[in-house]
């Protein structure tokens, strides 16, 4: 069959778009305005895109820490475990619960080595590994009562990230991207700015989906080429690059007036601002007009200490990591809507006394900054900061088969805490509480339908509202699930 017949089979929109008379593009305009989807600037795939009601967030930042940082070692203490530390938990926790790892017949209650401290006007406990982080603590909303039905890593990543633990769904950087477009001409909507050893999940956890690649989000690096083959090869000017993007741009012109597919006028979309990109994207990156007062707050110099260990990544993850919560910063201030921060990895099944407390070393200090340097220059009320990972960790400490040196704790479902800062969110507050030994939610349970449904309410966007309609079936980031949490709410 012709390409151009059978897109006009596909989809009844495409056959009014393409259609000889103006009859039918009049009733496409009548679609997309019903679906609130058309603009006067609709051409482009990231054109400026108004809300469903008044946002209180423009931007996001979002610090996704691979592998799940032990909310009882940080955000949650629970004093109950030191007494029983050694001790089998009573069987009714454990029945028909599944682990990762951890061997339940002979699993025992391991103890908190932390010491707490309160921070803020609300007395916020936090562990001694994010002093840091008490500073920014009045903006903080600490949630303790999430909870997900993912207990590994890679289903979990994509049920946080794309509110499913299937494939092939778009991100919540996408969604939101799709809905609201973007500010920024000369940058992508959606960056992405990795570090550490490289997440599980990869690429799934930033992906557009079934939503036009527009939507994806875009890997950065902070040093060197921003983005890769973003340079020109030696021998081409800026002439003729020029007109080699206009040459290319008119090729698929007539492509998509043949097919009408939405991928051809991404395509065009992304050759432009790859070309507006090459000036804008080594500024970005340029540190250099930074003060020093700037770049010190963040630590991006700090002395590393030595580690045997190359879970958190391995040397030089210190200023990297910090470079990227300056990055972020700089992107917002940018107008790029969705920025994401990877760290890999902090599944510490073992060695939990010695990787955690040097992981925390390296991201408390430039989170906080980040948090403040926003504050600061009056950004935080629109930039929602999230600090988000899969999963939480076990109170029992994980005892695998003939692993001696297994000395930390398993995955853990059932509860765990994220925070979130700025953006229209109610800091200096706890949201949710667990049992004594951290097994279980006992108020205010938040799934992660509920938290995204949340984000979206913040930028303005009704979650059952905001559909792509695909394979024949309406899609959504909270998939069938999801209520907005009001007392995260300023």
């Amino acid at each position: 069959m012709h390409p151009h017949a059978e897109a006009l089979i596909q989809s009844r929109r495409n056959f009014l778009a393409t259609s000889a008379n103006g009859v039918g593009l009049l009733a496409l305009a009548s679609l997309l305005r019903d679906d609130g989807q058309l603009t006067a600037a609709d051409s482009s795939p990231l054109a400026v895109r108004p809300p469903h009601f008044a946002p209180k967030a423009k931007n996001c930042i979002c610090i996704y820490l691979e592998g799940a940082p032990s909310q009882i070692d940080l955000f949650d203490p629970k004093p109950k475990l030191n007494e029983m530390h050694g001790q089998k938990l009573p069987e009714s926790f454990t029945k028909n619960v599944r682990f990762a790892f951890l061997q339940k017949d002979t699993a025992a209650v391991l103890g908190c080595k932390r010491t707490w401290k309160k921070y803020g006007r609300g007395g916020m406990d936090l562990s001694d590994l994010l002093p840091h982080l008490g500073t920014v603590a009045d903006d903080v909303c600490l949630v303790r009562s999430m909870h997900t039905e993912a207990f590994n890593h890679h289903p979990g990543q994509l049920l946080m990230n794309t509110g499913s633990t299937m494939f092939g769904r778009p991100s919540m950087g996408s969604w939101l991207t799709y809905g609201l477009g973007s500010e920024s001409r000369n940058l992508p909507g959606y960056v992405v700015l990795n570090a550490g050893r490289g997440t599980s999940g990869g690429t799934s956890n930033w992906g557009s989906g079934f939503l036009p690649s527009s939507h994806a989000g875009v890997l950065f690096r902070n040093q060197g080429e921003p983005v890769l083959n973003l340079n020109n090869p030696a021998g081409l000017s800026a002439a003729m690059q020029a007109k080699t993007i206009e040459a290319v741009k008119d090729l698929n012109g007539v492509r998509n007036a043949q097919v009408g597919d939405p991928e051809v006028n991404s395509r065009i979309a992304a050759y432009e601002l790859a070309y507006q990109m090459q000036s804008a994207a080594p500024e970005l990156i340029d540190l250099t007009k930074e003060d020093r007062k700037t770049l010190d707050a963040y630590g991006l110099d700090r002395p590393e200490p030595e580690i045997k260990a190359a879970r958190g990544g391995g040397k030089g993850e210190f200023r990297a990591f910090a470079a990227n919560c300056l990055l972020a910063r700089r992107l917002v201030e940018r107008g790029v809507r969705f920025v994401s921060l990877f760290h890999a990895s902090w599944d510490h099944h073992s060695n939990l006394d010695v990787e955690l407390p040097h992981n925390c070393l390296m991201a408390d200090q430039p989170v906080a900054a980040l948090v403040r340097d926003l504050k600061q220059r009056g950004l935080l009320d629109s930039t929602l900061v999230l600090w988000l990972s899969e999963f939480g960790r076990t109170p029992l400490g994980e005892n695998r088969d003939g692993r001696s040196d297994v000395t930390g704790r398993d995955h853990h479902p059932f509860c765990f805490s994220i925070w979130a800062a700025g953006g229209g969110i109610k800091g200096g507050q706890v949201v949710g509480k667990t049992d004594e030994f951290g097994w279980n939610v006992v108020e205010d349970p938040i799934h992660i339908n509920d938290l995204h449904a949340t984000v979206l309410h913040l930028f303005g966007l009704d979650h059952l509202k905001l559909t792509y309609k695909f394979q024949g079936r309406d899609f959504r980031l909270t998939d069938v699930g999801g209520k907005v949490v009001k007392k995260l709410l300023a």
